[in-house]
């Protein structure tokens, strides 16, 4: 008798997936694997392609490029710099006279220079032609030759007389100068000036700008070659202000802006001071001085300060926009010769 066998039974179609699900899950990871690095490099690839690009648009259109100057640059930092430091140095020195520090232009000193930086630089402001004025005032009160470098060397006190050049570089007024200056050595001579009288205000700019280069002093003084000087008196009077960072010190007054062409004392820019046509406080042109801080900023922005007709109303200007302590001092009314008075015409 025989047995009949049934239809083979293949498996179930859920078994078969079972037996092939191991290596599909293989291949699905090794695929995942595959995409996620093409699509790494492509962001890669883009990454670098938008690098590129910017570089070249910023090349070719300029935008790259600085929007100032490297000489601007620098001045700001300087500036940014100095403040900085200045900052810094009232801070120490308000601590340092809390604990009781005097310092050296202190009275106990006795009117002797203890430091080897000059005290104050003080500026004759003179021109071609003035010789005998400048005679005047080296047989007054300025002293010459080896005399003049004992007031250098033991109160800290240079004077120097102010000329810049002829518009006809080298002619006859030059070599007059140079000639005096060698027989002297009491000049500082202005090269990058252009002698006139109608630029003295810039001539003023360019002294304080060039002293706070060539001299490391405490303080820088403007005055005029018809002016007497009294140098002990002046120390004393420097020796209650040395310690203020920036000052600016002289006989503070205002006055008239005059709007006619045909006056002596004309300003061209006589509406910029308003309806009431009068000057701010500044201190007068005879004689006035200012910190060492204060002739720093004057070199580093002396490209952009705006000068007006007058020299004390440039200077003026200059310090209105300034933390700078003004001053009034009546010793510095050289024209009225107030009781103690430190200057007066010659």
């Amino acid at each position: 008798m025989q047995i009949r066998e049934g239809p083979t039974r293949r498996p179930a179609p859920s078994a078969a997936g079972a037996l092939r699900s191991p290596m599909s899950a293989m291949m699905l990871a090794m695929f995942a694997t595959m995409a996620s690095f093409y699509v790494a490099g492509r962001l890669w690839q883009d990454a670098q392609n938008r690098v590129y690009l910017i570089k070249e648009l910023d090349r070719r259109t300029g935008q790259g490029q600085a929007a100032i100057s490297v000489d601007d640059t620098l001045k700001v930092v300087a500036c940014r710099q100095q403040g900085k430091r200045l900052a810094s140095l009232e801070m120490e020195l308000a601590a340092a006279k809390h604990e009781g520090f005097v310092g050296k232009y202190s009275p106990e000193t006795n009117g002797t220079y203890s430091r080897k930086k000059p005290l104050i630089v003080i500026g004759i402001m003179s021109s071609f032609g003035r010789k005998t004025y400048r005679d005047a005032v080296r047989k007054s009160w300025l002293p010459t030759g080896s005399m003049l470098k004992k007031l250098e060397e033991e109160k800290g006190i240079v004077v120097r007389f102010i000329v810049g050049r002829s518009a006809n570089r080298g002619d006859t007024f030059d070599r007059e100068i140079d000639d005096e200056n060698r027989s002297t050595k009491d000049f500082l001579i202005l090269d990058d000036h252009i002698e006139s009288d109608e630029e003295l205000p810039k001539k003023t700019k360019s002294f304080f700008a060039n002293a706070a280069e060539t001299f490391d002093a405490a303080f820088y003084a403007k005055v005029n070659d018809d002016i007497y000087i009294n140098v002990d008196t002046l120390s004393a009077m420097l020796e209650t202000h040395w310690d203020k960072p920036r000052v600016y010190i002289g006989c503070m007054k205002s006055g008239e802006v005059f709007s006619d062409s045909t006056h002596k004392w004309y300003e061209p820019d006589w509406w910029k001071f308003g309806d009431g046509k009068s000057y701010f406080r500044h201190a007068s042109g005879e004689m006035f001085v200012i910190s060492r801080a204060v002739a720093q900023f004057i070199s580093i922005n002396r490209s952009v300060l705006r000068t007006y007709a007058h020299d004390d109303v440039s200077v003026g200007s200059w310090m209105i926009g300034l933390a700078v302590k003004h001053v009034n001092e009546a010793k510095l009314c050289c024209s009225s010769w107030p009781s103690g008075a430190m200057c007066s015409g010659l």
